[in-house]
């Protein structure tokens, strides 16, 4: 029987499908050592956290790696694939859940709910209500969406068609927009709009593609929101256009190192709305992913090609 760690928890059903098939190990913690000792023996995993940079030395026995998500950078890709064991995703499958979490912390920030909910908890009713004076409706607002793949295009069609907002967007192929979006150069939705969520993969052109000079193109009233992959945003620019009240502030749901650790200066903002990596965790999307990353995992502990492999190389002669 194949042996499969989850380093996070999925839905039952996954669990169910992998079981008729598999030992199923839970990690109790993400403390690196405990993912190190638990893959030992393992063949396979299905992550939604990074993995330790040593995990494919550290597992003899893995041949199967799958992010339950899009994240390829969760994995040291490059030793996996030195070592033959397959990596795959699920591109799409929280998509919606995503592109919702955006909408949300649009209203969030345009409404000031985090200000007013904390303010009315620590103090005075009237002192709470008037933190709202300066919120905003969002229709009349433009967003810029960097990065239009599958959340990014669903969170333009929410957007354009249910509040008619206007909607630019940026990608290396301008052409291939959904009609929603407006295509403009980067520079110019920085310029332009009053919500910039970041949509986009991490890779050697998009790392620190948000630095201070970009940062410094935004909008004094606007607001940033990241749901692609952390290290896209300069997170020490970030602080600092922040602390100077650059920009309005931000919504961050992923970060440069992957987990935040005590005392870390967003904390310590009050314009930095933080969420713990779970835009795409909802009931919905994870019954949906977690079935189909039970499933890609035991074709590829077949030996199968699983629907989505990230490094196709390892089958090339």
């Amino acid at each position: 029987m194949h042996r499969v760690l989850l380093t996070d928890s999925i839905a039952p059903a996954g669990e169910e499908v992998l079981a008729r098939r598999a030992e199923v190990v839970h990690a109790p913690d993400a403390d690196p050592a405990t993912i190190r000792r638990l893959a030992h023996d393992a063949e396979g995993i299905i992550t939604r956290s990074k993995l330790p940079d040593d995990i494919i030395r550290a597992a003899p026995r893995l041949r199967a790696v799958l992010v339950h998500g899009t994240g390829t950078d969760l994995v040291p890709m490059a030793d996996a694939s030195a070592r033959g064991v397959m990596v795959a995703n699920l591109p799409g499958g929280n998509a919606q859940s995503v592109a919702e979490y955006c909408v949300l912390a649009m209203l969030m920030l345009a409404r000031n709910i985090l200000a007013i909910t904390n303010a009315l908890h620590a103090g005075p009713w009237d002192a709470a209500r008037l933190r709202g004076a300066g919120s905003h409706e969002i229709a009349g607002l433009t967003l810029g969406i960097v990065g239009v793949g599958e959340i990014g295009g669903r969170l333009a069609r929410i957007c354009r068609q249910g509040f008619g907002m206007r909607v630019l967007g940026h990608q290396r192929r301008l052409d291939r927009l959904p009609p929603e979006a407006e295509p403009v150069p980067l520079d110019d939705l920085l310029a332009a709009s009053d919500f910039v969520v970041v949509t986009c993969p991490l890779t050697p052109e998009t790392h620190h593609l948000f630095n201070p000079q970009r940062l410094g193109l935004m909008k004094r009233s606007a607001w940033l929101i990241n749901v692609g992959r952390g290290a896209v945003v300069q997170e020490d620019a970030l602080i600092q256009a922040l602390r100077g009240r650059r920009i309005a502030g931000a919504m961050l749901d992923v970060y440069e190192h992957y987990r935040l650790p005590p005392g870390h200066p967003l904390f310590a903002l009050d314009n930095a709305v933080l969420t713990p990596h779970l835009a795409g965790m909802t009931v919905e999307s994870r019954g949906r992913m977690s079935v189909a990353a039970a499933e890609e995992m035991l074709r590829m502990l077949d030996g199968e090609r699983p629907k989505n492999l990230v490094n196709p190389d390892i089958f090339e002669p």
